[in-house]
């Protein structure tokens, strides 16, 4: 660790700043007169020294060495690698060594806040309960790639450190982490290092290039037109909601703020602009600070969109929706909001009695994807009804539900190559001949 001075003070108009320079002094023989100094043989002998591109003086003291000319080598050495750093654009100054992690993470947080609510939460509890337990008071200069690894591996086995207690006296004990948990994880404390690479803290992140677990293919369930139908009966008053997001595929925090303005029976659409979703807020005894609960916002991709809706299920709606005000929610709940535990209480017996044992929720938009894909829609009819932002992301998920094209294939150019040969139907190949 180098004895670094306190950063000059700012240079005066007047003067020109220092410039990039270094050496290495002897503290025990002047260099003047050849002679030696009043600290002949006490401490370290040789200053290595120089200024950074700011301005800033930094330097190393090294001792004199058990043989000739060691002490000075390195000295050399040091000063020759700072020189090269400062060159290359790697050399991180003194806050390397006295800045941690968990205060960058703790500024990196508070300029997420234009995200959504649940999205900073979400960060905000991957920091408390896997990152901050590790590496809150890591200094930046000993954030390493080899530590990083040894973390990630640790987080699968169910040895990496965690809170003392989950924030309601329960103590907390370590567990193995689902691969996506440890990639959500790693992700976390590799944007949190980014940010200290931008403000020059870190030559380069420590974090980046470290393999990361694969992540189990989970396996869909996607349900039938009839089993969607026994679904929906079997949940009783929520019928009509399970039948939205069979067909429609709003996610469940788009239809539980669907308001009757929304739907508008006449052109058979649906406009899906707004979504609502429980936040956990992290208990504080600021009563300015957020509080958990609901909170109201955008859709997931920020963006409106206008959703098709098949004819028999306009005819539910338009009954559902009789004499409502505009304003008022199309599918209410006991409370301000119909909370996920609410529907769950019917939708869970529901799914029992209809042979679907384990079905959650969300398994009906993936059946709105599938029965879409069914009817013919191509890729971009589906990702416009799902809110995809792209493309890319629908065929990534539902890609293997699209037609298999390589039987028409196979028959379009056998056509075509009896069209090219005049309709004349070659012989087969001679059989290769034997060796006699």
């Amino acid at each position: 660790m180098s004895e670094t001075n306190k950063p000059a003070t700012a240079t005066p108009r007047n003067r020109t700043p220092r410039g990039r320079r270094g050496g290495v002094e002897d503290r025990w023989v002047s260099k003047r007169t050849g002679k030696k100094t009043v600290r002949h043989g006490k401490g370290n002998r040789w200053l290595a020294r120089f200024v950074d591109s700011e301005g800033n003086e930094h330097s190393k003291s090294f001792p004199a060495g058990s043989g000739p000319g060691e002490g000075e080598k390195s000295a050399w050495t040091w000063l020759n690698q700072q020189t090269s750093d400062l060159v290359t654009g790697r050399f991180v100054g003194n806050d390397a060594q006295s800045r941690t992690v968990g205060t960058v993470a703790v500024e990196w947080l508070a300029h997420r806040q234009h995200l959504k609510p649940k999205t900073v939460a979400g960060y905000r509890s991957l920091l408390e309960n896997l990152v901050m337990p590790t590496w809150k008071d890591v200094a930046l200069a000993d954030v390493d790639y080899a530590g990083v690894r040894s973390w990630v591996t640790d987080m699968q086995r169910g040895k990496h450190r965690v809170p003392e207690s989950d924030g309601q006296g329960r103590a907390m004990v370590a567990r193995k982490l689902s691969p996506s948990r440890v990639i959500q994880a790693h992700q976390v404390l590799k944007q949190v290092l980014d940010d200290a690479v931008k403000m020059r803290l870190l030559p380069v992140n420590p974090a980046v290039g470290v393999d990361m677990p694969r992540k189990q293919e989970t396996e869909r369930r996607y349900l039938d037109h009839r089993q969607v139908d026994v679904l929906a009966t079997k949940a009783g008053y929520l019928g009509v909601m399970v039948f939205v997001l069979a067909y429609c595929g709003l996610r469940f925090g788009e239809v539980v703020a669907l308001q009757v303005r929304d739907v508008h029976l006449d052109d058979s659409r649906l406009t899906v602009r707004r979504s609502v979703t429980y936040v956990t807020q992290p208990k504080s005894d600021d009563a300015s600070a957020p509080k958990s609960g609901f909170v109201k916002g955008a859709t997931k991709g920020h963006e409106s969109r206008s959703v098709p809706v098949p004819g028999f299920l306009v005819a539910m709606l338009r009954e559902h929706t009789k004499g409502k005000k505009s304003n008022a929610l199309v599918f209410p709940g006991k409370g301000e909001w119909m909370t996920p535990g609410e529907f769950r209480w019917r939708f869970d017996p529901a799914a029992v009695e209809a042979g679907v044992d384990g079905l959650v929720p969300h398994e009906l938009r993936h059946t709105a994807a599938s029965l879409a894909i069914r009817s013919g829609a191509n890729v971009k009819v589906v990702q416009k009804m799902l809110g995809h932002k792209t493309a890319t992301l629908t065929l990534d998920r539902y890609g293997h539900l699209f037609p298999d094209e390589l039987d028409a294939l196979a028959t379009r150019l056998d056509a075509d190559r009896f069209a090219a040969l005049d309709g004349v139907v070659p012989d087969a190949p001679d059989e290769t001949p034997t060796a006699s």
